[in-house]
């Protein structure tokens, strides 16, 4: 068997691609490999994109009784909603926000799903840690860190977006338990 993804629902691979947006200008902003580039440059991005449409899109997985990616959709649309809108707050307050939004990631993560979403989920984790913890300490080497995490992260739910357009592989092949090469399938 090829390891080959189908086009999928549209409402994941529209999901996808807002979160993979969203999580690049967003990261970028906080690795600041663009001179003048913030994470805060990224806001009306993460309102509308981040926000706005993985609700939508959130909701509409729900309509096509899709609970897993509905919860997760709806989920992270309402944080990244509420990053964009929150008003200039302490550090220790932008860090716990950070945390409780890691957390839910990392329900998403253990959750299960596809290779890919797991990928994008785990990276996420990491980055919004590493965010958190860098608020905490006031430490810009571990923002930088988190930004390249969230960067890593956007890349995986852009490629998983894009191969379930193009029909690209998602997964490479895995070794079987005598040595044999296996699909990802079986």
């Amino acid at each position: 068997m090829d390891n080959v993804v189908s086009a999928g629902s549209t409402t994941t691979i529209v999901g996808r691609l807002a979160l993979g947006v969203t999580l690049l200008a967003v990261g970028l902003g906080y690795t600041g490999l663009i001179d003048g580039v913030t994470a805060a440059d990224a806001v009306t991005l993460a309102h509308y994109v981040g926000g706005v449409a993985l609700f939508v899109a959130g909701l509409l997985a729900f309509r096509e009784s899709d609970a897993g990616t509905g919860t997760a959709f709806a989920a992270l649309g309402a944080l990244w909603f509420t990053w964009a809108v929150s008003p200039e707050v302490s550090a220790n307050a932008a860090g716990l926000f950070l945390l409780l939004f890691a957390l839910v990631v990392l329900t998403l993560t253990l959750a299960g799903g596809d290779t890919l979403g797991q990928a994008v989920y785990g990276l996420f984790f990491v980055a919004l840690l590493l965010l958190a913890i860098a608020q905490f300490a006031d430490s810009g080497a571990l923002g930088k860190a988190g930004g390249w995490f969230a960067v890593a992260s956007g890349a995986v739910a852009w490629y998983a977006a894009t191969a379930a357009l193009a029909h690209w592989p998602t997964a490479l092949p895995r070794r079987g338990a005598a040595g044999r090469g296996v699909t990802a399938a079986g």
